[in-house]
């Protein structure tokens, strides 16, 4: 009796918990996490310029408040079981760490695995989910994104509502990152154990480039993310992975097409580039507010692609509250591109729904920041290679 008593205790103490976390991530969460830019190279001067930097170069007033440690920054555990931070490059520890992030009004996020190791061969943990999340709530700890390297037999839904409960029995509301790379699409249930999930393996700082682990360049993550809108909205997002804007890699016209397809698709818009030293064209990508507006509107649909026109322009759609639509023309190809657009012959529908577009529609060009004229006459414009053009229409 005493153990069907404690046993319904507990799923009553858990239900309870997750009802007090309901309402995390009910928009895309934004923030910056280490791994794309410092991979292994962390310690607690750059988390604390990092979040210095993100207070005050307008990434905060833009609505970003994440400040990701990814691998690496623990070592060991103790004789009691209790995860080590490295001492050499976090000195002040991890509570100090984050009363320092959280004094800047930014938020506190950490990595760990669901396997016995982390990718990096870090302490996972796999065995100490519950210890693990007590002591990330008492460090302050507000995002936690979990791994899924060295799990040997280890069934990914079985492990990540393992490490959910912990989080839940911890009593501190923690979004939870599901970082298992799409492998056992988590879309299907993911719903009700964490915030994002997952659709892809690794993002690669390339345009569309493959390696044989399964790495691949921004546009390919893009395509294997798009068939899956229907499974997000507030307080559950498809992630396909971190952003590679600034890297140095792309030219400005390709940075501002990944950053405005991670818009409309509704995804995580986490940075994994520099923020303390950025140019002024990266920094105006970054905050874009009416691109971000996108990501970032309450009605939280992720946006698709419609169709695609000769040429390769390839046309998404992303529904928006206040009944307003986003369109955005992709040139994915190498060439100057013209387009033409008669609104009558191809938008008496949008979304599969009568839109109404009427002359006195209002187009609006959300990178130049201003307003382009209205439905009632044709839309021409010349898009340039690997470039985009955004608009949203009101009514």
């Amino acid at each position: 009796m005493k153990h069907l008593f404690f046993t319904a205790f507990l799923l009553f103490s858990i239900i309870t918990n997750a009802q007090k976390f309901e309402g995390l991530a009910k928009t895309p969460p934004m923030g910056w996490n280490s791994w794309n830019k410092f991979a292994c190279n962390v310690d607690e001067k750059l988390i604390r310029e990092t979040a210095d930097a993100m207070a005050s170069n307008g990434m905060k007033d833009a609505g970003y408040e994440y400040i990701v440690i990814d691998d690496c920054w623990q070592v060991s555990r103790d004789e009691n079981g209790n995860i080590l931070p490295d001492p050499e490059r976090f000195p002040s520890g991890m509570k100090a760490l984050a009363d320092y992030i959280h004094s800047k009004g930014l938020k506190f996020g950490l990595y760990s695995c669901a396997g016995s190791k982390t990718c990096e061969g870090r302490p996972g943990g796999r065995g100490y989910e519950y210890q693990d999340a007590r002591a990330y709530a008492s460090w302050g700890v507000d995002y936690l994104k979990y791994d899924f390297c060295n799990t040997d037999t280890q069934k990914a839904e079985g492990s990540y509502k393992v490490m959910r409960d912990a989080l839940f029995a911890a009593k501190r509301p923690i979004v939870f990152s599901i970082c298992e790379w799409g492998s056992t699409e988590p879309w299907n249930w993911a719903k009700n154990v964490g915030q994002l999930w997952r659709t892809t393996s690794d993002i690669m700082n390339c345009w569309d480039c493959k390696v044989n682990w399964g790495g691949m360049g921004w546009t390919l993550v893009m395509d294997k993310n798009e068939p899956l809108a229907k499974y997000a909205g507030p307080g559950a997002w498809n992630d396909p992975d971190m952003l590679q804007v600034g890297n140095g890699v792309f030219t400005d016209v390709e940075s501002r097409s990944h950053f405005t397809m991670w818009a409309m698709m509704a995804a995580p818009l986490i940075t994994g580039n520099d923020i303390r030293s950025m140019t002024p064209a990266i920094k105006e990508i970054l905050t874009n507010k009416e691109i971000i507006a996108l990501n970032q509107d309450s009605l939280g649909k992720q946006g698709y692609r419609w169709w695609t026109l000769e040429g390769n322009i390839e046309l998404w759609i992303k529904t928006l509250s206040n009944d307003e639509i986003a369109l955005c023309f992709f040139n994915r190809s190498s060439e100057v591109k013209n387009i033409n657009i008669d609104w009558k012959k191809y938008f008496g529908k949008l979304d599969g729904k009568s839109y109404g577009v009427t002359d006195k529609t209002i187009i609006r060009d959300l990178w130049l920041k201003k307003n382009i004229g209205t439905t009632a006459k044709n839309l021409k414009a010349t898009i340039q290679p690997h470039d985009v053009l955004t608009i949203k229409l009101s009514k």
